[in-house]
C-alpha cells in the first residue's frame, strides 16, 4: 500500500509526503531522519492520510496536495 500524508509540525506548519510504511515514516520524522523540513520542527503529528494501490497515484496526489493553499489543506484535514 502507498500512503500520502499530512503532518502538523511543532511550529504549526503542515508537511505533506508519501510512503509505503506510514508508521515507520512518522517515527523517522520524529527521530529527525524523515525530512530536512521536519527535522527542526519536531515533534510532528499525523493529521491526515490517504491510501493508494500504486506509487504513481500516491505521487500524483502528493503533488496535488503540495500545491494546495494552507486553507485548502486544513479543509482536507477536517473531513
Amino acid at each position: 500500500m502507498n500512503y500520502v500524508y499530512i503532518l502538523r509540525c511543532s511550529d504549526d506548519t503542515l508537511y505533506c509526503g508519501w510512503t509505503t510504511d506510514l508508521k515507520h515514516r512518522i517515527a523517522a520524522h520524529n527521530a529527525g531522519t524523515g525530512a530536512k523540513y521536519t527535522k527542526s520542527r519536531r515533534p510532528v503529528e499525523l493529521t491526515y492520510y490517504e491510501e493508494y494501490e500504486n506509487r504513481h497515484d500516491a505521487l500524483s496526489r502528493e503533488w496535488n496536495i503540495k500545491h494546495m493553499t494552507r486553507e485548502e489543506k486544513l479543509e482536507l484535514i477536517k473531513r
